[in-house]
């Protein structure tokens, strides 16, 4: 390429450039510069490229290129007053200036440039005056909160709140910590009033948030011990608070500066891997230091959740996890260990344990290889060991909790505990204690064990027995249910499958209605009703009990209502109780002939309980909406607690697509006309989201189609009208039938009407739409019918600049075009630019484009002959010889086809080596 080529393509980016199409103009500045351009003609490029990004608004782009075209040009006039426009739209209003004052001293009567200098000037001098003026704001708000004469007085609190606000903003929180504002907050902590912290803290939080140097100063001014110690007040808001705090901090040091604050962070902090590690530390010391509150010490371990495992496991790097593991795993074993009635040592909650077993899960699944889960097991035995051994009887209670918080975390580690000499014997022997605390201790640890494949057996021989006594002969109502739920978790083994019942008949109802009694009793506290909760957990996989339950008010009700508690540990519990009552667990429908062949060689055939029915399971989620499901479940979700897992949202997404199914049909065809129309775009949604054959199950599917296409009126919004589409094309796609009901609803005039839609979305989405409904014999008739000009509208948008349209319209093409030949003959007489648009698609660097040009020139040669001919006359015949040259593609194969048979019609010969 020669210098005269780069000149043309600057002069072709101008005329673009002046045409208002910036990415155009871009473009060809691009593709000169990857010519031998001099490097004055790189200068002017790269001042041109400057040029495009300034008005496409990408300011950091439009500076790198002025500051290159700088580079290659010091005096480049042009270049400094682009980088000055981009810097000043950054904010970066001193390093503006600087470049404006170059521009006026090369051009001093360069009266655009004067303007621009003046203006900027005034901008400098009123950010200082405001900055001025926040100075005086900071100081005399810290006067006021500082002043012990003020106390508790309303002009205090207005001063807490607009400090807090104005830590919100990024300049405000760098003027609060260039105002020795990190050393005053220090002191509003010291005071120890409850206000006065919560205003400190969530100040912090502004100053901290997304900025990795202003973290680390907070850090070495406060001290990191100080900091954590705050989450162990008695104060749960200020715990909260705290905890807020850690949180962003861990963010700051982990994900460094968002919002762009250039040389200010390299230079201040070097590497944030030790302030993380010092963090970690000082939370793990927290977690068995005396004097915290259970609070303070559930946050902690929130806070070692969301900091120490990967976030993915494509990163390779789990040294954090394997740093906490040799450090602090025994002080998060202590936790997991402790007793929360009597209170022991380490105040707990009734959560503490539930997150100490999160977090032994996180770190162990955040292991990579079997060397490094040995040493996870060998440090959980030795720990466990020390306590069984030599301890006496407190010492194996707190060893037999600590198996138990095992068994409910890392399962793995849970069994591998079991296994220890006496561990199991112990448990089974306790079980008989007359100690009620340590009955509770036993009886737990065997229900957690009863789920466990290696121990089933196990229990089954020895345990059942015993829980039975416990149920029928305890006195203590703590005791019974926890038995109960024993009995329910093995009652439960087969799960949903009908013809494995673990007990007599009748059995599960009679535990179950216990349960419900139990979880009706709000004079028994909600850490023993939430047992009661897990019983129906397991007891809900048979129909029966899931019929009964549905019908009891109270017990829905009271279910509800414990959801809503402190008492987090219940979430997964109730999530799985609803997911068994809906049955939105995963289910399929056996091969028969794979039944009929399991009964042959005599195998265990998995039978479904009669109630267990599409239309039992409707009436059953309409009770379950009408008890308040939904309320219930939307506090469950906002739930802000390690209990809410992934394994728990998993299980209330499920519910709420269960829900959604049965609650939105009905609704987007009845009531209001408001209501019918968001209920309908909510089900469009749900299309475009997710497999429609898994959301809308069985006959459900074909209830979608009519409230979908009623969003294609015009009364309508124009989202609503693309959802619509977008949903339609789904389910276009899937059968025949489907395309039936669409067609039924008669919904194609209205898609074929969105085709000449302005707004290109929806023109994209309604011709995506036609393609996809052109397999049905119905819509190809209507193509070939004389007198209209939907072939036409196809053939032209397969030549539009919109590729994605390009792709519809092509495909809609390729596939009329092998349906129904007669169509080919009438492609050249709908536009004279017919061949242009198939070369273009054939030359398209999209292999999806070609591959369905290619098609299309295939049909039309094996459609006619003549047609064939005028394709072989023109450039066409040069464009497949070289795209049947390539590899072994689906283009290669049309190209090679669309030759073979202009052999064959004599319309060209082979050359000499057969080709």
């Amino acid at each position: 390429m020669t210098a005269s080529s780069v000149e043309q393509l600057r002069k072709e980016g101008n005329e673009l450039f002046k045409c208002g199409d910036y990415g155009g103009a871009l473009a060809a500045y691009t593709q000169a510069l990857g010519l031998d351009a001099t490097p004055q003609d790189q200068a002017v490029l790269h001042r041109n490229r400057a040029a495009c990004h300034l008005k496409l608004e990408d300011y950091d782009k439009a500076e790198t290129e002025a500051s290159k075209a700088i580079e290659k040009d010091g005096g480049d006039v042009k270049a400094l007053y682009r980088r000055s426009q981009a810097l000043e739209k950054l904010g970066r209003l001193d390093q503006a200036v600087l470049d404006l004052q170059r521009c006026v001293s090369l051009e001093p009567k360069n009266k655009v440039f004067q303007e621009a200098l003046r203006n900027i000037g005034g901008q400098i001098q009123e950010k200082v005056r405001y900055m001025s003026s926040t100075d005086a704001k900071v100081e005399q708000m810290f006067q006021i909160l500082l002043d012990p004469e003020e106390k508790g007085t309303e002009k205090k609190q207005k001063a807490s709140q607009n400090l807090v606000v104005l830590a919100r903003e990024d300049a405000g929180a760098e003027k609060i910590f260039r105002s020795n504002g990190v050393q005053l907050l220090q002191r509003l902590l010291d005071m120890g009033e409850t206000d006065l912290m919560l205003a400190a803290l969530r100040t912090l939080v502004g100053i901290c948030s997304e900025h990795q140097s202003r973290t680390v100063a907070t850090l070495s001014i406060l001290g990191t011990r100080r900091v954590v110690s705050i989450l162990g007040v008695e104060s749960q808001a200020v715990s909260l608070a705290a905890c807020h705090l850690l949180q962003v901090m861990f963010d700051a040091l982990k994900e460094g500066v968002k919002k762009g604050f250039r040389g200010k962070e390299g230079a201040i902090i070097v590497d944030p891997a030790r302030e993380l590690k010092v963090l970690i530390s000082n939370l793990l010391d927290l977690l068995t230091e005396v004097g915290v509150s259970g609070q303070g010490r559930d946050n902690a371990l929130t806070l070692l959740i969301k900091a120490v495992p990967r976030k993915s496991l494509k990163d390779p790097n789990n040294s954090l996890t394997l740093w906490v593991i040799d450090q602090g795993l025994k002080k998060i074993l202590e936790v997991g260990g402790s007793l929360q009635d009597p209170p022991g040592e380490l105040a707990v909650t009734a959560n503490s344990r539930m997150s100490a077993s999160i977090l032994l899960s996180k770190l162990f699944d955040d292991l990579k290889c079997d060397a490094e889960r040995e040493n996870f097991h060998r440090l959980c035995e030795n720990y466990i060991k020390s306590w069984f051994e030599g301890q006496g009887l407190a010492g194996k209670l707190r060893a037999i909790q600590t198996v138990s918080c095992l068994l409910q975390g890392p399962c793995d580690a849970g069994n591998r505990a079991l296994e220890l000499s006496g561990v199991m014997e112990s448990v089974i022997a306790l079980c008989a204690s007359e100690q009620e605390e340590e009955q509770l201790v036993a009886v737990e640890a065997l229900i957690h064990a009863a789920g466990k494949a290696k121990r089933a057996s196990f229990i089954t021989a020895n345990g059942v027995s015993l829980l039975k006594d416990l149920y029928k002969c305890s006195e203590k109502d703590s005791i019974r249910i926890r038995a109960l739920v024993g009995l329910c978790k093995l009652g439960s083994a087969g799960g949903t499958d009908f013809s494995m019942k673990q007990f007599a008949e009748g059995s599960t109802l009679k535990l179950a209605k216990q349960c419900r009694k139990w979880l009706c009793n709000d004079q028994i506290d909600a850490g023993t009703r939430r047992w009661a909760v897990e019983g129906l957990a397991y007891l809900t996989f048979d129909a029966d009990v899931k019929e009964e339950f549905v019908e009891d008010a109270a017990a829905l009700k009271a279910l509800f209502q414990l959801s809503r508690l402190e008492e987090r540990s219940v979430l997964f519990a109730v999530a799985s109780a609803l997911v068994n009552c809906t049955n939105s667990y995963d289910y399929e429908e056996p091969d028969p002939k794979m039944v009929e062949l399991a009964k042959y060689a005599k195998q265990h055939v998995p039978e479904q309980h009669p109630k267990d029915k599409p239309s039992f399971v409707r009436a059953r989620v309409k009770k379950l909406l009408a008890a308040g499901v939904v309320s219930a479940m939307v506090c469950m979700v906002k739930t802000e607690s390690p209990v809410l897992t992934s394994s728990c949202r998993e299980l209330l997404s499920r519910v709420f697509l269960a829900l959604v199914e049965e609650a939105l049909i009905p609704l987007a065809l009845e009531g209001t006309d408001v209501g019918q129309t968001k209920a309908a775009q909510a089900l469009a949604k749900l299309t475009i989201t997710s497999n429609p054959e898994m959301t809308f199950p069985g006959e459900r599917i074909y209830e979608v189609v009519r409230p979908l296409v009623s969003l294609l009126h015009l009364n309508c919004s124009g989202l609503q009208n693309f959802e619509a589409l977008m949903a339609l094309t789904n389910l276009a796609g899937i059968s025949e039938r489907l395309r039936q009901k669409i067609l039924k609803e008669k919904a194609v005039p209205m898609i074929e009407g969105y085709m000449f839609e302005e707004h290109e979305m929806i023109r994209r989405a309604a011709t995506e739409c036609m393609c996809n409904l052109a397999m049905s014999k119905e819509v190809q008739d209507l193509f070939e019918a004389q007198g209209n000009d939907r072939l036409k509208l196809l053939v032209l948008y397969s030549g539009e600049d919109d590729e994605l349209l390009q792709r519809a319209a092509a495909g809609g093409l390729a596939m009329l075009t092998s349906m129904r030949p007669t169509l080919c003959s009438r492609i050249p007489q709908v536009t004279t630019h017919w061949l242009e648009i198939l070369q273009a698609l054939l030359l398209s660097s999209n292999q999806e484009l070609q591959h369905r040009g290619a098609v299309v020139v295939l049909n039309m040669v094996e459609a006619s002959r003549e047609i064939a001919s005028t394709l072989m006359e023109s450039e066409m015949m040069e464009i497949l010889s070289v795209l049947a040259k390539g590899d072994h593609s689906p283009v290669t194969r049309a190209a090679a086809a669309c030759l073979d048979k202009a052999v064959e019609y004599g319309l060209i010969q082979p050359n000499q080596d057969g080709e």
